[in-house]
């Protein structure tokens, strides 16, 4: 009777009552109840350990097998009496019936162990096996009649609480009833029963450790989530179809003669072919999520996952698919559709197609602000659904959907997207793959990532705005710039001809002007050739300049206007890199806004030292001066000119960038009434810059003062 399949069989068994037991007794023993559970948990172990042992070493005898097997069913019988005592809706008709219930239970019980003692120490038979038999089927039929008797008289809230374990108890009590009623008919137990007993046991512990976890008294901070149960039912499924697949390929191979083997691989090849279709159908997929969400979990969505799922899409920086698809499609995902299209408000504050995920649209895509739906959704944040409108329009008013949406096949879902609390664009979700009933978690979840997504598409349109201005505001820089040079070289031009008349026979204002207008070339050529050069290509390259015999010429250039600059000592050979008109026209920025700001009779003195690896170059007047508020916020901001509507506001910033681009810097000190003292400091061209120089060449708060205009 004994195999190495029951062995494995009944260890199956003792191991997972074994863990059963260690659970309960951990955890849970505050209820009779749960020390029932772990009674019988512990000696159906024993019970299946005793088989085991028995069929592997033949001890323990027949005798203390069929005990233990009576403690274990007492055990069973002890635990649906803690159920009836806890559950059980008392009346008299009750209380009669768990007397008699009870009365029966023991009765049974203390013939049969009775019987068993007597027999194993009296050695002695005292009952034949039809006997014990006929005990064993009582005491199946005694605890199938107690669990029909726990859920008839449990109220309707509490069955949830003990629904597993009575299955679970009802099963064991019952395959032993089947058992041994086959036993009783043919005289002995079948293989097949007594070899599958072990596994079937095995197999129902699970639903008593369900019925523990999901007790409302006894909470266990364990979950199972929806992808898990997803994945363990695709498991099984695929495991009863595979079983199935067995068997008819077996059945195929014996019925089918001499094509038997080439029936059987046609089988199998279109069997798998059918398994792989089916793992890989998104509907069936949408269909088993949805019953696995309506049937097995009181919510319909794993709240964590969905967000962590929507912050992954949203998180992605690139445009690659853009943001509206994306929205798309995680509005979509909600419902299990994999179709959809937005609107967005335009400039026009009309709503424009922005994106469209596996929909047709028609021609006409615009929806008008005024639009009967937009009026719908301003008044009332609510999802339209589209066949419920066709099947009921008066629930809806009789409101007009725009042709752009009612003209879209396979639409379903019309999602308001709100900025605040104005509608900034539409989402239209396509048909689902399976069946979806829509209740209010459906609505809230849609609703809370709709305007959550909206808020980044609302981010992401005022970001391409802004970059869109900043493009255009350095476009407006770069031409106030040119500008300003522009107006520098009128300027010159425009004195040569206020005083041609009266000097046109000077040789000496002759030469003047010819230096002028070759100047004017240079710097409009100069300008030019910046302008043509292509974007990456607008660095000036850095030559060898003479700063001693620029700042010399420069002193001459100024000489016409008061008062005059002059240079003060004597000054070196200075050799600087540098682009050679750039810096022209920055120095002479420099001394024509020290001119402007000096009276006639005030004096403007300019030095070039050598200090530590650097040129310094002292620009130095008696005008007005200005304060160190006027410094720190307004003497080099760009745009802001004290010179009114004659003025840009660029030159002593411009001059200070450039200067800061060849590697030194400009400092200002200044006093108001006394004068202004600027401080340019360039590396030489043979030195490498120390740490003190780098240091002073960092960016300084300095400003613009009146006396020193930006023109």
């Amino acid at each position: 009777m004994f195999s190495n399949m029951d062995v494995l069989s009944y260890s199956l068994a003792a191991i997972t009552f074994g863990l059963l037991g260690i659970l309960v007794a951990a955890h849970h023993l505050r209820r009779g109840v749960d020390r029932a559970l772990a009674f019988a948990a512990a000696t159906s172990a024993l019970w299946a350990l005793a088989i085991v042992s028995q069929s592997l070493w033949g001890h323990p005898g027949f005798n203390v097998r069929y005990l233990t097997e009576l403690v274990r069913d007492a055990a069973w019988v002890y635990l649906l009496f803690a159920l009836l005592k806890d559950g059980l809706r008392e009346n008299r008709l009750t209380g009669k019936v768990k007397q008699i219930l009870r009365a029966s239970a023991v009765i049974l019980l203390v013939l049969l162990i009775g019987t068993g003692v007597i027999e194993h120490f009296g050695s002695v038979d005292i009952s034949t096996g039809k006997v014990k038999l006929l005990g064993q089927i009582g005491l199946s039929l005694l605890g199938l009649s107690l669990v029909e008797q726990i859920w008839r008289n449990s109220p309707n809230f509490g069955r949830s609480s003990i629904k597993y374990v009575c299955i679970g108890v009802a099963s064991i009590l019952g395959f032993d009833f089947f058992m041994y009623t086959d036993a009783l008919l043919f005289g002995q137990v079948a293989d097949s029963f007594w070899n599958a007993r072990g596994f079937v046991n095995a197999l129902l512990t699970p639903l008593l450790a369900v019925n523990l976890i999901n007790t409302r008294k006894q909470p266990v901070n364990f979950q199972l989530s929806r992808s898990a149960v997803f994945h363990a039912g695709t498991l099984v499924f695929a495991g009863g179809y595979l079983l199935f697949l067995a068997m008819g390929g077996y059945y195929v191979q014996a019925l089918g003669g001499e094509w038997g083997d080439a029936l059987q691989v046609l089988f199998f090849t279109i069997s798998l072919v059918f398994l792989t279709t089916l793992m890989l159908s998104r509907r069936i997929r949408a269909s088993m999520m949805v019953r696995i969400s309506q049937n097995f979990f009181g919510y319909k969505y794993d709240y964590r996952e969905e967000w962590l799922k929507m912050t992954r899409e949203l998180a992605d920086l690139s445009n690659d698919p853009p943001l509206p698809e994306r929205v798309i499609r995680i509005l979509a995902g909600l419902v299990e559709s994999n179709g959809g299209a937005i609107w967005l408000k335009g400039e026009g504050q009309d709503y424009v197609l922005q994106a469209v995920v596996n929909l047709s649209t028609p021609r006409h895509t615009l929806i008008d602000s005024d639009a009967e739906l937009v009026r719908f959704f301003s008044n009332r944040e609510w999802i339209v659904d589209l066949h419920e409108y066709q099947s009921d329009p008066v629930a809806y008013n009789l409101m007009e959907i725009p042709d752009a949406i009612a003209k879209t096949p396979d639409g379903w879902l019309i999602i308001p997207l709100y900025l605040g609390n104005d509608l900034y664009g539409m989402a239209l979700i396509g048909i689902p793959y399976t069946r979806v009933g829509l209740n209010w978690e459906n609505f809230d979840l849609i609703k809370v990532v709709a305007r959550q997504t909206c808020n980044l598409l609302a981010q992401a349109d005022a970001q391409n705005r802004l970059s869109r201005a900043m493009q255009f505001e350095a476009v407006s820089k770069a031409s106030a710039f040119m500008v300003h040079d522009l107006k520098t070289v009128i300027a010159q031009l425009s004195l040569l001809v206020k005083n041609a008349p009266k000097h046109r026979n000077n040789p000496a204002f002759i030469d003047d002007m010819i230096n002028t207008t070759d100047h004017a070339v240079r710097k409009m050529s100069s300008l030019v050739d910046h302008i043509r050069r292509p974007g990456g290509d607008n660095e000036d390259p850095l030559k060898p300049v003479n700063l001693t015999k620029l700042v010399t010429e420069l002193i001459e250039h100024h000489q016409h206007q008061a008062p005059a600059p002059h240079l003060e000592g004597e000054s070196p050979d200075v050799i600087i890199k540098a682009d050679l008109e750039q810096l022209r026209s920055v120095l002479g920025h420099l001394i024509q806004n020290a001119q402007d700001a000096t009276p006639r009779n005030g004096e403007i003195t300019i030095a070039l030292k050598i200090a530590r690896g650097n040129a310094v170059l002292f620009i130095q007047d008696t005008g007005t001066g200005m304060t160190k508020e006027f410094i720190s916020s307004q003497l080099f901001k760009p745009f802001e000119s004290t010179k009114g509507l004659t003025g840009m506001g660029i030159g002593a910033y411009q001059a200070r960038e450039y200067i800061r681009k060849i590697g030194g810097n400009i400092d200002v000190t200044s006093e108001p009434d006394i004068g202004t003292c600027f401080s340019i400091r360039i590396p030489l061209a043979n030195e490498k810059p120390t740490t003190q120089d780098v240091k002073a060449s960092q960016p300084v708060s300095v400003s613009q003062d009146p006396m020193q205009s930006t023109n």
